[in-house]
């Protein structure tokens, strides 16, 4: 099991937590049931370790992931990408069957 970063993912991250605490920031992903094909990722920065979450270091960086999300997204490279005014976390999830038409949500 296992999530992994690109380094354009790398630096995004490293320049936001600098930006913020300075003391490094962890990022938690997970899924949410929403949009036209079943799944959605969540991505956001936190801190909070619960009990029965999974815990991944990429490039010292910790990723966060719940269970329930983990049986969706195991094996899944966040990626980075900065175009013109537009820049968000890009997923290549291997255990997807098909995405939406606008790439917003994912089935299994």
């Amino acid at each position: 099991m296992a999530i992994s970063l690109t380094s354009a993912a790398v630096d995004r991250i490293k320049n936001y937590s600098d930006t913020v605490s300075g003391n490094g920031v962890n990022l938690r992903i997970g899924v949410k049931k929403t949009g036209c094909n079943g799944y959605a990722y969540v991505i956001n920065y936190s801190d909070k370790i619960e009990e029965d979450d999974q815990v991944f270091i990429d490039h010292d960086i910790k990723i966060i992931v719940d269970k329930t999300s983990l049986a969706l997204i195991d094996g899944t490279e966040v990626d980075f990408y900065k175009e013109g005014l537009n820049e968000a976390f890009r997923f290549r999830n291997p255990n997807i069957s098909g995405e939406c038409g606008c790439g917003e949500s994912f089935s299994i």
